[in-house]
């Protein structure tokens, strides 16, 4: 399933992105469905029983609830996560070429719910001057309680995957050893634009990602690079926090970043960035000037 969160009559729903007769479509799984959880973290929350009356919804849509995606608002597919971590330095080319280079452990940091938004929201550039930059990344999406979980059981703890832009403002991260102030501007955390089920994507070590900004490609690389798998990372967390339903692991990003560039390529208003993930789907968004 890729399920979303949307605004529909000044409403907020969850539901499923359906394709019939060659249109999307989304199946508003609450109005088809009215015990389901109307938020994306209750319904992960409710377990197995609602995500086997879901995909059972999706498999035979009823016409009634379907809603054509332009008439939708589409939001970030979990609004406000229970905690979102992320971690830093995490792709081989990003980290650098030696093994020697590589680090030993993962460098996690977190970001607030207050940089949450949804597919073609805006991302908004302060009203002062910031080094703003872009970051692909593949998000994992915690679907059960987890606690000492073992390397290999990890993936079995995983409702979803998604695509994150951890945006960030090169500078202000630059200016103390610690990553936070500089990550956790508002709106600096697009995100969606479904969460796509694990069902879907037996395998998340091997999916093709890119980036591109005012349609220039400046990242490209597949999570077969990254140099903590995502059942290690959930092995490592769980060893020191309780994982929740509606958590959500940002897995990191590749080389091509715009300081990595020489000279410099960072987003300003007028700017879009678009992230396609392979099996997920592509994330857009533009930057806009803040009032």
């Amino acid at each position: 399933m890729k399920l979303v969160t949307f605004v529909y009559l000044g409403e907020t729903h969850i539901g499923a992105l359906v394709s019939q007769n060659e249109r999307d479509y989304i199946l508003d799984l609450n109005r088809a469905q009215p015990t389901l959880p109307t938020e994306m973290v209750a319904f992960l929350q409710a377990g197995e029983a609602a995500r086997s009356l879901a995909r059972c919804t999706v498999a035979a849509p009823d016409t009634r609830y379907l809603l054509p995606t332009d008439r939708v608002t589409l939001l970030a597919p979990i609004p406000r996560p229970g905690k979102l971590i992320c971690v830093g330095h995490n792709y081989h080319d990003h980290a650098g070429g030696s093994s020697a280079a590589l680090p030993e452990y993962p460098a996690f940091f977190a970001k607030y719910s207050n940089v949450v938004i949804g597919p073609h929201q805006p991302i908004v550039y302060p009203r002062f001057s910031i080094q703003l930059d872009y970051e692909a990344e593949l998000a994992v999406v915690i679907g059960k309680r987890a606690r000492y979980v073992p390397e290999e059981r990890a993936l079995d703890f995983v409702a979803g995957y998604t695509i994150f832009n951890d945006v960030t403002a090169r500078d202000y991260q630059n200016r103390t050893s610690q990553w936070t102030f500089g990550k956790t501007f508002d709106t600096f955390g697009p995100m969606g634009p479904a969460l796509v089920t694990a069902d879907e994507i037996p395998d998340p070590g091997n999916l093709e990602l890119l980036l591109t900004l005012n349609g220039q490609e400046m990242q490209r690389s597949n999570t077969r690079n990254l140099i903590f798998s995502i059942p290690f990372l959930i092995s490592y967390l769980t060893k020191v926090m309780t994982l929740e339903p509606g958590d959500l692991i940002s897995t990191g990003t590749p080389s091509g970043t715009g300081a990595m560039h020489k000279p410099p390529v960072f987003m300003k208003p007028g700017d879009e960035v678009r992230i396609r993930i392979e099996k997920i789907g592509e994330l857009v968004n533009t930057i806009v000037a803040e009032n």
